[in-house]
């Protein structure tokens, strides 16, 4: 096993790892680190999957179970590039492509009939939304700017949006019938199996068995009413057509790959009521599955003139919708991975409350987002900046996470036990003992989840907590509502924690709204905040604050503490890896930012010096930390037009600026050695590569595929520079 081992992955970040990655394991080599890959692409994952359906050199090993075995060890060290959490249409997507290159896998079935179909549908919802983290996140998370990346966009502030106190935009949630007000929760008092049924007046329905959790797991469960979805979505329509603003629908259909596709295929069937109610027969019929979004729908009844007309006519009615791309028709309804909602709001939040129309113009807009969980967050940021004014980045403080993520932890964790239920009865949570755990009412269609958390993380996250609070000093809090059943029982296990270990007087617990107040008005002074969250808040949080404070996500330092002594180091966000895709085959053009995965190498090899005892990795460490910097100060991130520098050209100056911190470093002579005539090179050989590299922009480029592109096609059009290829190797 590689010492560091370094993910593929999928899109920008892949595309963008063809370029870094030789300039990695060149640089790295000279400390005797080796530097590895493993495959936890969408498209790895599915070939991973469906051996028995391959040819012998077609067939791919299983990395992301055998990265989910080392992540449980102490020799760990994984750097994390994000990966596409696969919506339906997406994972379709992949698999004919992959079709068409040879690979005779079988079709995704929408509607299973036979039990081999079913066989491979299960199969395929196994690589569906959140497959990857889920497994490799044997830790709780720590999110953070780095000082360099936080100094930079204080001294460099971005632009922000206008936010003006009659600004229409709002958050609308519903008031009842969600999963957040009939949330039940316990936490287990000894080890325990567990089952869930569904009692109906025909009988009993197993839903899932063979559950089990250790003592101490905090066990939760909830739905959410499908009548009182359609009712609120229906409403919420009709204000937002009478408000003149955009409806827009935000959800976390990727992670929540269960959930929120069915809530997704609601909101289609809202919007789209009096087609449904016209012609629901023969939308069936085509094929029509609403949880895949308006795109497949408008798809599916191509050539029927009718269903067609009445499709514009109704669009023409209703009010105007939020767009994902205005110059091409894509709404915020076309597919439900394209308005995620961690990158959705705080784009919208830093804009000023605007949104794209269809129009092509920025108008205020509904922000729907049916479960009232999370919604607090986004409604009193909102509220917040319509009464302040925008955040102005040049002079404020951070919000750093320390997140509750490890095994599995709260929602995320939640699909195997999701159900969207066929009809009307009771479903109950039953120990192996008989006892009745929790039991709901539940009509047809309603959808319901239980998630848990475990005892020995929700610990390590308190704990966790506490030493950053004593490193940083500064304000904490725990982001927990007393009133909400899941976050009573986590407030039981923090208390006594903080009280035994003495520190209960450096920290506060809030509830979500009321903690986005206290965080917005503490880095709006210029002061720091730590935000102590469940999974899904840390998912969102580092989006929301990076976004206002940063301009991006993708910019942030995530290390993966492993609850066994190894180390995970995150990249930073995909959100818009897709349209930097698009670019780069157009216009031979990556705009993706690397500054992620310089700040999680860093990390990474100082983490492998502590582990190892590697005092070369150390200083590779350290120079890499100069280079981040040294792009930071020179201005040498990408470019988002063509004809600029672009991401190559970053790595470019990242080689050369981690070369001549190592020549110039007193730590090790060997390696000043070693890396003195490399920096050398780099350095002259300047005005050479800076054209090779531009010369190589401004067409379109063919990378074999856009799921499963052809590696030296992708070699060739990342590494176009002779020279630079000649002096890296």
């Amino acid at each position: 096993m590689s010492d560091i081992i370094y993910t593929k992955v999928d899109e920008a970040p892949e595309l963008a790892s063809a370029s870094f990655l030789p300039i990695i394991q060149k640089f790295a080599a000279a400390a005797g680190v080796s530097v590895g890959t493993k495959d936890i692409s969408l498209a790895g994952r599915i070939l991973a999957t469906f051996p028995e359906h391959l040819k012998e050199d077609q067939r791919q090993s299983d990395d992301l179970a055998e990265l989910g075995r080392l992540v449980k060890t102490a020799e760990a060290n994984v750097i994390k590039l994000p990966n596409i959490s696969a919506s339906v249409p997406q994972l379709v997507a992949a698999v004919k492509e992959l079709q068409t290159q040879g690979y005779a896998l079988p079709d995704y079935p929408e509607t299973p009939s036979s039990d081999a179909e079913k066989e491979i549908r299960a199969k395929y919802d196994t690589l569906k939304g959140s497959a990857v983290n889920p497994v490799l996140r044997e830790g709780n998370s720590d999110r953070r700017a780095a000082k360099a990346v936080k100094s930079f966009a204080q001294n460099n502030p971005h632009r922000m949006g206008e936010w003006t106190a009659d600004s229409k935009t709002r958050v609308a949630s519903m008031s009842g019938g969600d999963f957040f007000s009939n949330e039940v929760s316990a936490t287990l008092d000894k080890e325990t199996g567990a089952k869930i049924v569904l009692e109906t007046a025909n009988g009993e329905t197993v839903l899932k068995d063979g559950l089990s959790y250790p003592a101490g797991t905090v066990v939760d469960a909830t739905y959410m009413s499908a009548a009182a979805l359609d009712a609120f979505l229906a409403d919420e329509i009709e204000k937002t057509k009478a408000e003149g603003t955009l409806f827009s629908l935000h959800m976390k259909a990727t992670m929540m790959k269960v959930s929120d596709p069915i809530i997704f295929g609601h909101a289609v069937k809202a919007y789209l009521a009096p087609v449904f109610e016209k012609h629901g027969e023969a939308l069936k019929e085509l094929g029509v599955n609403p949880n895949s979004g308006l795109g497949a729908l408008m798809a599916n009844v191509a050539g029927n003139d009718e269903i067609m007309a009445d499709i514009k006519a109704c669009m023409d009615s209703r009010p105007p919708m939020y767009m994902v791309d205005s110059d091409k028709g894509i709404t915020n309804l076309h597919v439900p991975s394209d308005v995620i909602i961690d990158a959705s709001m705080p784009a919208l939040i830093r804009a000023g409350g605007k949104g794209w129309g269809p129009d092509g113009q920025e108008s205020d807009a509904n922000c729907v987002i049916p479960d009232n969980s999370y919604a607090p967050v986004y409604d009193e940021s909102i509220k917040f900046f319509k009464a302040n004014g925008k955040l102005n980045p040049a002079t404020a403080g951070t919000v750093q996470n320390i997140g509750l993520m490890a095994q599995k932890a709260e929602e995320y964790g939640s699909h195997p036990t999701t159900f969207e239920l066929s009809e009307a009865g009771t479903v109950k949570m039953i120990l192996d003992d008989g006892t009745v755990l929790h039991s709901h009412k539940v009509e047809a269609g309603d959808i319901w989840r239980s998630a848990s958390a475990r005892k020995a993380p929700i610990e390590d996250w308190v704990n966790l907590a506490i030493d950053r609070q004593k490193a940083e000093g500064c304000r904490a809090i725990f982001w927990l509502d007393a009133d909400r059943a899941h976050d009573a029982e986590l407030i039981a296990y923090v208390k006594p924690i903080l009280e035994t270990k003495g520190v209960a007087d450096k920290f506060e617990i809030m509830a979500p709204r009321e903690a986005t107040r206290a965080s917005l008005e503490t880095i709006t002074k210029g002061e720091n905040t730590i935000a102590i969250t469940g999974n899904v808040l840390r998912d969102y949080l580092t989006d929301l604050f990076p976004i206002l404070e940063l301009a991006t996500s993708a910019k942030m330092l995530s290390i993966v503490k492993l609850m066994n002594g190894g180390g995970l180091f995150e990249t930073g966000a995909g959100g818009s890896a897709p349209k930097h895709v698009q670019q780069l085959m157009e216009e031979n053009h990556l705009r993706w930012d690397s500054l992620g995965e310089f700040c999680a190498l860093g990390e990474s090899l100082t983490f492998l010096a502590d582990a190892r005892g590697n005092a070369k990795a150390r200083v590779l460490g350290e120079a890499v930390d100069a280079a981040t910097q040294g792009i930071l100060d020179n201005d040498r991130s990408p470019s988002r037009k063509v004809g600029e520098p672009d991401n190559r050209d970053s790595h470019y100056w990242f080689a050369r600026y981690w070369a001549e911190a190592l020549a110039a470093q007193g730590d090790d002579a060997d390696m000043a050695s070693h890396f003195e005539p490399i920096a050398k090179a780099l350095a002259e050989n300047e005005d050479k590569i800076v054209s090779e590299l531009a010369a190589a922009q401004g067409k379109a480029v063919d990378l074999g595929g856009y799921f499963h592109t052809d590696d030296a096609k992708t070699a060739a059009v990342m590494r176009p520079s002779e020279t630079l290829n000649s002096i890296i190797g």
